[in-house]
């Protein structure tokens, strides 16, 4: 561009030099040349004054793409899964999960040792009450089991969307907040992987006390059916007073 107006303005000077139709020179050559290149210097920031402008037009769109929010949670759905096996373990029979009344409760039904004080029939109702002890235990793995089966389907179906919005997010906001409702769920797996085998090994635990104590209340009963006294001792009798 400004070889062409420098291009006009020579034409321009020739045309007006002195001894080519002097008589029509009614301006200052020197003044319409500075004039143009002024024109020419200021039409050239107004370019660049217009591309800055759209530049920053441009970046502004971006950042509100970028700062858009992702109109999806999975939270709620994720919670109500977790909930669900949490209710399971909490409404578990048996020994409690509350660590002191635990503690009370296993002391007393799987002893290290039996008393004297400690009747037969109390040391029956203890291993009936051992005995259920280990069942409810397996029936609360099983349904926390049932339960983590049945999250299958759910978890297949946030994944999916998740990684659907993951793809079509339209800036860095909306990707990230997919991709931390991705990780959430990965938690929440982790999670419900971290209660099932809580139960599965307190049914073990469980199984194997009721086992020991089995051992005890055998060895205890076996000592009783012996008794403390002094042993018998066969001895020859004679019945004819020989």
């Amino acid at each position: 561009m400004k070889k062409t107006l420098l291009a006009a303005v020579t034409a321009i000077l020739t045309a007006l030099a002195p001894g080519a139709h002097a008589q029509w020179v009614v301006i200052d050559p020197t003044n319409l040349v500075q004039n143009i290149l002024t024109a020419a210097r200021t039409l050239e920031q107004i370019n660049n004054q217009i591309r800055q402008l759209q530049n920053e037009a441009q970046m502004l769109t971006n950042q509100a793409r970028n700062l858009t929010g992702l109109d999806f949670s999975a939270l709620a759905e994720l919670r109500a899964a977790l909930s669900a096996t949490n209710q399971l373990i909490q409404q578990a029979q048996g020994l409690a999960f509350n660590v002191s009344q635990m503690e009370s409760d296993f002391r007393r039904l799987y002893p290290d040792s039996y008393t004297a004080a400690i009747s037969g029939t109390q040391m029956a109702l203890d291993a009936r009450t051992r005995w259920r002890n280990s069942l409810e235990a397996l029936r609360t793995a099983t349904k926390v089991q049932s339960q983590a089966v049945q999250n299958f389907a759910a978890d297949e179906r946030t994944l999916t969307d998740l990684v659907n919005r993951s793809q079509s997010a339209v800036g860095a906001l909306q990707a990230m907040q997919a991709t931390n409702q991705l990780l959430a769920l990965q938690s929440r797996q982790a999670m419900q992987a971290q209660q099932l085998q809580i139960t599965q090994d307190r049914a073990a635990a469980l199984e194997q006390a009721r086992q020991v104590a089995v051992q005890e209340r055998a060895r205890e009963v076996r000592r009783r059916f012996q008794g403390d006294g002094t042993p018998y001792t066969p001895a020859a009798v004679n019945f004819y007073g020989n």
